[in-house]
């Protein structure tokens, strides 16, 4: 993924307002980030624990959409295997995220949801550059480049959902 400013992160929100875009949390180490080994950007807010964001390159520009812990969710686990990584977890390290929908279908309350890593860091368990609580990941057949395909490809579904 390209180095993204903190105004193309604003600017690339779908599912919520440009006044909630103007006002949320924006990692300050957008600089420092490890650009060449991610995927898409996501982080958590540390202001509201209960939100997180993801922006990931769709059709050669930023798209972001910011996700919700379900109440009776946050902080607890309810699968250990990530959707868009197949990571596995101990304790809470997968929750089930929410995304309103883009449109008027997002202001009418439709919303779709996914099992995510909760730290929203697939790209580096991907390539081993963290390393899940369960201390390891499957070991598997495919290649790195098929892995991050797999991962991408995943996403890309979560955000089809989101689009229509």
């Amino acid at each position: 993924m390209k180095a993204l400013t903190e105004q193309a992160v604003r600017d690339s929100f779908v599912n919520c307002s440009k006044g909630e875009a103007r006002r949320l949390a924006v990692p300050r180490d957008l600089a420092e980030r490890p650009w060449d080994d991610l995927d898409f950007l996501g982080w958590r807010d540390p202001g509201a624990p209960d939100r997180s964001y993801i922006v990931a390159e769709r059709d050669g520009r930023p798209l972001g959409v910011t996700l919700r812990f379900p109440p009776s969710t946050r902080g607890f686990l309810h699968r250990s295997l990530c959707s868009l990584c197949l990571t596995t977890h101990r304790g809470g390290g997968v929750s089930l995220m929410t995304a309103r929908k883009a449109g008027a279908a997002g202001r009418e309350g439709n919303s779709v949801g996914l099992y995510m890593c909760t730290d929203l860091a697939c790209s580096l368990y991907l390539r081993g550059r963290k390393v899940p609580d369960s201390g390891s990941r499957f070991e598997e057949s495919l290649t790195l480049d098929e892995q991050i395909a797999r991962t991408t490809g995943n996403l890309s579904a979560f955000l089809d959902k989101l689009l229509v």
